[in-house]
């Protein structure tokens, strides 16, 4: 081979090797949008959970304060059988989760983390003004509030949050995984609606650009195609889809949908409480019937924990 023939096909190598690494930084930079969540649309199952919601007089619309009215926002997907169908009764209809966000901010740090961004045994300084609670959301918890000035790790600030529903904690991880990383995630998978908006902070203290912003929305139909790919390990990775459903499973409020399932069924999932607002999300697993529940009842709690028992149980009946 002559020489210039040779410093020729040395130089179109050279021009390849920086396309491909220029289109491999593309590709990282953008993001490409995960598939939706595969499963079937079942009238049939939306007919009994609404004759199910209707007998427990969970069907009106009910108010909330100066928000208004709100109604019921439930899907169910069946697990059990070769492919899993969808049922519900306006699953589509947003509403305001309360702590049951929480589990979207766990999954964009853990999605971090998988990335090499943080690691679990990270510190973090809690820093004002995320130290917000004043009691513990579960009195019977024995690890103390957080406060100004505390140093713990991220995995410490996920399990606080996910199972004590620690609003501290959550404001903490907020900040480490950013808004806007959240709702990146969050669009990628079709969930455009369900974006963080808020902390857990009075909008006197918000930080820039958010004190105005509207209060933080989803819908039953978000959050089931979330435990959907919890349960499937395609959130993200499996990695961050093992290491949220552990979190799910340690979950310590067992005062809503929870109580009306069998003593041996277990419930992954994130409870909300907040004023008008009682919601409960999960994958229930009783060892041959499983399935994903999302409930977000706009009941305070002493009305909505009997009609979320009684919930409970009629839909384990109904798919076993």
């Amino acid at each position: 081979m002559r020489k210039t023939d040779s410093v020729r096909m040395r130089a179109a190598v050279t021009r390849l090797l920086a396309v491909l690494v220029l289109a491999a930084g593309i590709a990282r930079s953008q993001p490409i949008a995960p598939p939706p969540a595969s499963y079937t649309i079942d009238e049939s199952l939306s007919s009994r959970l609404q004759t199910i919601v209707a007998d427990l007089c969970a069907d009106s619309t009910f108010y909330v304060g100066e928000d208004g009215t709100e109604q019921i926002s439930l899907a169910v997907i069946d697990l059990t059988g070769a492919a899993p169908r969808l049922g519900g009764v306006n699953p589509r209809n947003f509403i305001y989760p309360a702590s049951v966000y929480k589990m979207y901010v766990a999954a964009e740090v853990l999605r971090q983390v998988s990335e090499g961004k943080h690691a679990l045994n990270e510190p973090v300084v809690v820093t004002y003004p995320n130290a917000v609670d004043k009691s513990k959301e579960l009195a019977f918890d024995p690890r103390p509030l957080l406060r100004e000035g505390d140093t713990v790790t991220v995995n410490y600030l996920l399990d606080l949050m996910i199972t004590r529903s620690d609003n501290s904690a959550a404001n903490c991880l907020i900040d480490l995984a950013r808004r806007e990383n959240i709702n990146r995630m969050m669009e990628a998978y079709g969930w455009k609606g369900s974006e963080v908006t808020r902390k857990f902070v009075k909008r006197a203290v918000e930080d820039s650009g958010y004190a105005r912003i509207r209060s933080t929305e989803t819908c039953a139909l978000h959050a089931a195609e979330f435990m959907l790919r919890v349960q499937t390990n395609t959130l993200e990775n499996p990695w961050v889809s093992m290491q949220m459903k552990a979190l799910l499973g340690r979950q310590l409020d067992k005062s809503k949908l929870a109580a009306g399932l069998p003593a041996h069924a277990m419930m992954y999932h994130k409870t909300g409480w907040y004023s008008y607002w009682t919601n409960d999300v999960g994958i229930v697993d009783d060892g041959s019937t499983r399935y994903v529940v999302a409930c977000f009842l706009p009941l305070r709690e002493e009305r909505a924990l009997p009609v979320l028992h009684a919930l409970a149980a009629r839909i384990h009946q109904l798919l076993r």
